[in-house]
């Protein structure tokens, strides 16, 4: 449970007991309105994440007044043989009704020959008053085993959020 943070990280669990590893993220509200939130993956027990990754992002939107619907590729958010963070949520509103939800898959984290693929869902509510769906894949292009993750404010802090993580048998 994050409270007052910049940022949460699982350091630890993540190895060759599962095949999949699941995070659910829950009511994610920040203290700032608008920012991004990401996550990065760490090779080193999150010395550093810094992980090379690939990925690409688009989102469905509504708006809540009904005047405006949107399918938009999310070209900002795309990451082609990059470091940097990984954007999951494009600017979460920071009213008191407003916040965001979803899931992260990472597979086969542990391998020792393959890449490691992610898939990202996210549901939010949008600092400008829509309802956003983001939807953001991609591969941690390394053939070391990754063995943590953090999620990452763009600014301000995590107001409040639960984070759970789960291991999943193939």
């Amino acid at each position: 449970t994050a409270s007052g943070s910049s940022s949460i990280e699982f350091t630890s669990g993540i190895d060759s007991t599962y095949d999949i590893y699941k995070w659910e993220v829950i009511n994610w509200h920040p203290s700032n309105d608008g920012p991004y939130q990401s996550i990065n993956f760490s090779t080193d027990s999150g010395s550093t994440y810094a992980v090379t990754k690939t990925s690409t992002s688009f989102w469905t939107a509504h708006d809540e007044a009904d005047t405006s619907t949107q399918l938009d590729y999310q070209a900002g958010t795309d990451l082609a043989q990059s470091t940097a963070n990984q954007h999951i949520m494009t600017g979460i509103g920071n009213d008191n009704d407003q916040s965001g939800s979803g899931t992260i898959y990472l597979f086969a984290p542990s391998s020792s020959t393959y890449v490691k693929h992610y898939i990202c869902d996210f549901q939010f509510y949008y600092y400008g008053d829509f309802t956003i769906r983001q939807f953001t894949a991609g591969y941690c292009n390394t053939t070391s085993p990754v063995n943590a993750i953090k999620f990452v404010m763009g600014s301000g802090n995590i107001d409040v959020g639960t984070f759970k993580m789960y291991g999943i048998s193939a």
